[in-house]
């Protein structure tokens, strides 16, 4: 059996842009559609043989709004992928949706071609939340596109939702999360609001309107992991939660580390030890792939003592965690000066242990940038303080005079 391999097609387009977002996609661009089929179609063509040897076993297609990329375009890509790629019998192929934008007869054509996995946009079950942001949809299309799914045969529906939305308090928050229980999704992604620069939203809050703060997004989220726990989902991200067996597998490769390849303009890689993207413009990216010329914006090689800075950001989003021998072992780095701020972090009721692992709590969740951040600086000073005797015995530094 060959090392598993994920893959992400990023669709670019929707029908109008919510006042959150600053995800690269593009309204207005139906004209662009069928010359952008051509070139991811193209480009995994000139991928696939790269990857001999390995097995996708998670494919994903995020946005931007994939359906409005219409059914015929997604089956013909999805084809492309299985045409060219070592698909495993299992692997889990997800699509992301609007509920505006997800009728029966796409989703029926979705599964049809693979399609096992739904992750559906519904963030809000109150009609003003929604229309604050500028979100297309209502929450009755919410229910609509849940059982065009399920008559589709989905049996694996995730919901997306968001907390901090404009005019969001603490009960409508709750009459979010249970009507997004009494829908029955395997597996929900709960998200505090943020204000990106450059977004509309972040011309409004600039312009005086006020957002439910910290303390408030704190109180919403603590109580959220409460219910869902109570309900049956267990969490294993900071922000996801899903019932026994359906955890995001495509998902859980990012956190945990794994490799994956992208297309599309602003997707990500992690390939054969080297991260790459491509550039952040639709019209570059077509021309470039159909062309001939440049798409890659940037690209690095990653030592493995790097990746031991990736292992704690990463696994520390997850409830799995971080480990002291996995660490030790992996990166070759002591982790005993982490260990002693991870045992302070737990005193604060920050962090827990089980079997050896460490992990964050729902209240350290809350302050993971700052935690992971502190964890950050003191692997830093550990690196360096085991890196430069060596360089000096090597004679790689100049002595001291």
């Amino acid at each position: 059996m060959g090392e598993k391999l994920g893959i992400y097609i990023h669709i670019p387009f929707c029908r109008a842009k919510c006042d959150y977002c600053d995800f690269y996609s593009l309204p207005d661009r139906e004209s662009v559609m069928d010359d952008y089929l051509k070139a991811v179609a193209a480009h995994i063509k000139e991928t696939a043989p790269l990857t001999r040897g390995w097995q996708v076993d998670t494919v994903y297609i995020g946005g931007g709004t994939p359906t409005v990329f219409g059914a015929k375009r997604l089956t013909a890509l999805l084809r492309e992928v299985r045409r060219r790629f070592d698909l495993t019998r299992d692997a889990e192929i997800t699509c992301e949706a609007n509920p505006e934008s997800a009728g029966a007869p796409l989703l029926g054509a979705l599964r049809r071609v693979g399609v096992n996995r739904l992750s559906l946009g519904m963030q809000s079950a109150c009609d003003g939340e929604l229309a604050a942001v500028h979100r297309l949809h209502n929450f009755s299309e919410v229910t609509g596109a849940v059982t065009a799914a399920r008559k589709a045969r989905i049996k694996n529906l995730s919901l997306d939702l968001i907390y901090g939305l404009p005019g969001q308090d603490q009960e409508s928050w709750r009459r979010s999360v249970e009507a997004a229980l009494a829908l029955r999704p395997e597996h929900l992604s709960c998200y505090g609001l943020k204000v990106e620069p450059g977004t509309p939203l972040d011309g409004r809050v600039t312009r005086g309107e006020v957002l439910p703060d910290d303390d408030a997004q704190a109180d919403m989220y603590l109580w959220m992991v409460d219910r869902l726990t109570q309900a049956g989902y267990v969490q294993y991200e900071i922000s996801n939660f899903a019932k026994p067996g359906f955890q995001s597998r495509h998902n859980l490769k990012y956190w945990m580390g794994r490799p994956y390849v992208g297309f599309g303009p602003g997707a990500h890689s992690d390939f054969g030890g080297r991260r790459y993207s491509f550039v952040r413009n639709l019209d570059r990216y077509v021309s470039g792939i159909l062309g001939g010329g440049p798409v890659i914006d940037e690209s690095e090689l990653i030592p493995r003592r790097e990746r031991g800075s990736e292992y704690l950001m990463l696994r520390l989003r997850t409830t799995r965690g971080i480990e002291e021998w996995e660490y030790r072992r992996e990166f070759s780095l002591n982790f005993d000066p982490l260990e002693q701020k991870l045992e302070e972090y737990e005193r604060q009721g920050w962090a827990a242990r089980r079997d050896r692992r460490w992990y964050l709590t729902p209240k350290g969740f809350l302050v993971s940038n700052q935690l992971i951040g502190d964890l950050l600086t003191i692997q830093e000073a550990a690196t360096l303080q085991t890196t430069l005797p060596r360089l000096r015995a090597e004679g790689k530094l100049l002595k001291e005079k």
